[in-house]
């Protein structure tokens, strides 16, 4: 595959939550489902696995959606956020139709093949939001799929290879901004200090850093501060 042209590509970050932030909160029909979901696993009770809830998306939610994309040289970040998801998703669906439809068109995402394109698919299907061209792979052979994972690029073929975005950043030398919160951090920061803006932020600085980290495999100049426009 040829390597596609920068302004053809839109760099994608996702934050999620659970929808319900405590397991004892949750309904019963719901709590029954978790907990058969983790019925393989004796060593631990399902109520101390719901830590892990925010990363699987029948019990979760997209809170901020982050985007990058290069525009006349310069290169454009924007958040959107809302807590309705629907809308979220709404907004961000059209705006993938509206500028990012096109054959050449590709979406960019660290792990993107494993959490945040699948993640986001089954929230559009279940928020009833039709899907942009770039996320209907039914059919589709595998070199068809306008996907780029800065993840699998780094694994050459191991399969066994998990590096995060952070890790990645510092070993290419890509200075990776340190933030208040982490992945992990997300649901608390949402559910219990309500603070969509640190969320907003630490979002946009991974979308940059995901950027930076595509632009050393293929041999480009990085994204400097200066050339960076928020949205």
């Amino acid at each position: 595959m040829a390597q596609p042209k920068l302004e053809n590509i839109l760099f994608v970050d996702i934050e999620t939550a659970p929808i319900i932030y405590r397991y004892a909160e949750l309904h019963p029909t719901v709590k029954d489902l978790w907990d058969k979901k983790w019925a393989w696993n004796p060593d631990h009770k399902p109520e101390e696995l719901y830590s892990k809830a925010g990363v699987y998306a029948e019990f979760s939610k997209v809170i901020c959606i982050g985007l990058g994309y290069y525009h006349k040289g310069k290169f454009r970040v924007k958040s959107i956020v809302n807590d309705d998801e629907k809308k979220l998703l709404t907004e961000f669906a059209e705006l993938v139709k509206t500028h990012f439809n096109k054959a050449e068109d590709f979406l960019c995402a660290h792990n993107g093949k494993e959490f945040d394109f699948p993640f986001l698919s089954r929230r559009m299907i279940i928020n009833g939001v039709a899907f942009p061209r770039n996320f209907q792979l039914q059919g589709k052979k595998p070199w068809d799929v306008k996907h780029l994972d800065t993840m699998e690029l780094w694994r050459f073929g191991d399969v066994k290879n998990f590096t995060s975005l952070n890790l990645l950043a510092h070993v290419l030398g890509i200075p990776s901004p340190k933030d208040e919160i982490d992945g992990s951090m997300v649901g608390k920061v949402y559910h219990e200090e309500k603070n969509i803006d640190k969320i907003k932020t630490y979002c946009l600085k991974d979308v940059v850093t995901l950027a930076r980290v595509y632009l050393k495999y293929s041999g480009q100049k990085t994204v400097e501060e200066n050339d960076i426009i928020y949205a």
